[in-house]
């Protein structure tokens, strides 16, 4: 049972790998992840920290057949070492490998290491083709982002297997916050079709997989995707529009899906705000679920949370804060239920 368990979504404020790691062991010693540095530098930017060898146009060395040919033998060949994320474009990832090995203490505690990825459709709708169009379009390239990213998460998961913990891997799609808008010209057939071939293959490797989406969207298309664990939202800011969708996360629910609650406001975050408000948050939504026919047993022991977004863009002080909220509201869920 997870009954409360705190984990991040991925990106810190920090420059140095060893502060930002600090915090993530200190706050999160049950379900750490490794922390993304944006500000440190913009390699570690969502898309392009995912993007090495990776044949897209103004990537790697572009898309050219040969590099699309090298690209799929590779795959063929299951040779996840060359899909590796450097050092260079994950300082935190390797921090965070070297304090684990390094303090044997903090290794001890651990339930959880999350991993993360940057989803399909975020990754696409953020590059371009040739003429300027998104490759969100483009059939060829999208399964070159499903199937590198693929070859992403599996590469993580053996980076972490030394440890022989369990490993929790998020798929982070803020893209899809928009989903059904004139700003997100895509259908739901493509969604749970690319986001089902991404997660079946990466399940067979026995991670638990969520998917991070910090704005509102049509929650019932994740609960679709068969390999699915976890659902991860932002509960501060769309918990009402959340609960709307109770018929699918019934559903999801009694096929042994979790929800990973964003009780944690990131950008609204204050001093107002207190373990004893976010846990009223929390009953509040489920209250509402379980007036909507969701077993509150179900809701309760598999209830995890996270800030709502992750804090990159704010101000260490202000992450550090939000922080220390998560983990005392963690500890207080642990003892109200």
């Amino acid at each position: 049972m997870l009954k409360g368990l705190a984990t991040g979504i991925g990106s810190l404020p920090y420059t140095l790998p060893e502060e930002a790691v600090d915090l993530v062991l200190r706050v999160l010693p049950e379900a750490p992840f490794w922390p993304q540095l944006p500000k440190k530098d913009k390699r570690e930017w969502m898309v392009e920290q995912f993007s090495e060898h990776l044949p897209l146009p103004g990537l790697s060395g572009g898309d050219s057949p040969e590099k699309l040919e090298e690209f799929y033998a590779k795959i063929i060949g299951g040779e996840t070492e060359y899909f590796r994320v450097s050092e260079e474009y994950a300082a935190g990832l390797y921090a965070f490998k070297q304090r684990l090995t390094a303090d044997p203490g903090a290794l001890e505690s651990i339930e959880f290491i999350k991993c993360h990825i940057t989803g399909p459709f975020t990754f696409a709708a953020s590059l371009k083709d040739r003429s300027g169009k998104a490759l969100l379009h483009d059939h060829t390239m999208m399964q070159v982002v499903i199937k590198g990213l693929i070859m992403k998460a599996l590469w993580q998961i053996n980076f972490f297997k030394q440890f022989n913990k369990k490993i929790i891997l998020f798929i982070d799609e803020p893209y899809l916050g928009c989903f059904g808008s004139a700003y997100t010209p895509i259908n739901r057939k493509d969604v749970v079709a690319g986001l089902t071939e991404l997660t079946g293959e990466i399940k067979k490797q026995g991670a638990l997989l969520g998917v991070h989406c910090c704005g509102n969207t049509d929650w019932s298309i994740f609960t679709e995707i068969p390999a699915l664990d976890i659902i991860n939202f932002d509960a501060f800011g769309f918990l009402e529009k959340f609960t709307i969708y109770a018929g699918d996360l019934k559903n999801f629910i009694s096929r042994g899906g979790m929800i990973c609650w964003g009780v944690v406001p990131t950008q609204e975050f204050s001093a107002k705000i207190t373990p004893v408000s976010l846990l009223e948050k929390l009953q509040e939504g489920i209250d509402s679920l379980v007036k909507k026919g969701i077993p509150r047993e179900s809701l309760v022991k598999n209830l995890m949370i996270s800030p709502a977004c992750g804090l990159g863009s704010l101000e260490p002080e202000k992450a550090a804060s939000v922080f220390e909220a998560l983990g005392k509201t963690s500890s207080l869920i642990r003892k109200t239920f």
